[in-house]
């Protein structure tokens, strides 16, 4: 049963990975609301790399972002957050693919392999709180400015980057979740060399223990 929780773990990091990438990608991390319009001719949306517009037509035209310094401070840690992220979901991926049960790497024991294991859901776990702040952030700028009364530029609603985010974040962390739940680092059980002698010694022990029980009950009757 480990090794099935296990390779579900893994299977969930690595598509945590893929969609954390996707979500990156997006150009849809907001979109420009429609709330109280009544003729939309053109609509724009924005990520963390670009700016785009796109008309009646369906047409679309992208502005990528000139200066990294004049951007706005959350942009720039959403930024760091996500690589980071994707940076550590892959060393996840090849640490974990170490350390599954079903791999066999030199001589490895199943003792280190557990240990390995452990460190790969570990860092699932921190690349999925990674890619949910970074996108949390994000969201809560966006309905800060929704709802402020003076904020005087285009308002934006949440996009699907976002929610690809999140859905990537869950992933992460139940994924490495599973993976140290399923790790055995060590082992409870008594080991043999010492049970076998534990064995021999209670044998030894017992016949002992009934001659000398016996010798008491005589000496209490007499």
């Amino acid at each position: 049963m480990s090794t099935g929780l296990e390779l579900i773990g893994f299977f969930l990091g690595v598509g945590s990975w893929l969609l954390t990438g996707a979500s990156l990608a997006n150009d849809h991390w907001k979109t420009s609301s429609v709330a109280g319009s009544v003729i939309i001719s053109s609509r724009s949306y924005q990520n963390l790399w670009r700016s785009c517009a796109e008309d009646s037509t369906g047409v679309s035209n992208c502005k990528d972002f000139e200066s990294l310094l004049s951007l706005p401070g959350y942009i720039q840690g959403c930024r760091a957050l996500m690589i980071i992220a994707l940076l550590m979901g892959l060393i996840s991926i090849i640490i974990s693919v170490l350390g599954l049960k079903c791999t066999k790497i030199g001589s490895t024991t199943a003792e280190v392999k557990g240990k390995i294991a452990l460190t790969g859901g570990i860092l699932f776990i921190l690349s999925g709180v990674c890619t949910l702040t970074a996108v949390s952030w994000y969201a809560s700028r966006i309905v800060q400015e929704f709802y402020n009364p003076v904020y005087g530029m285009a308002k934006f609603e949440l996009g699907a980057g976002l929610y690809m985010g999140w859905g990537a974040a869950a992933l992460a962390i139940l994924g490495g979740a599973m993976l140290c739940c399923s790790c055995k680092t060590g082992t409870s059980a008594v080991p043999k060399g010492l049970s076998t002698n534990i064995n021999i010694t209670q044998r030894i022990a017992s016949p002992l223990f009934t001659t000398i029980k016996r010798h008491v009950l005589t000496l209490v009757d007499l």
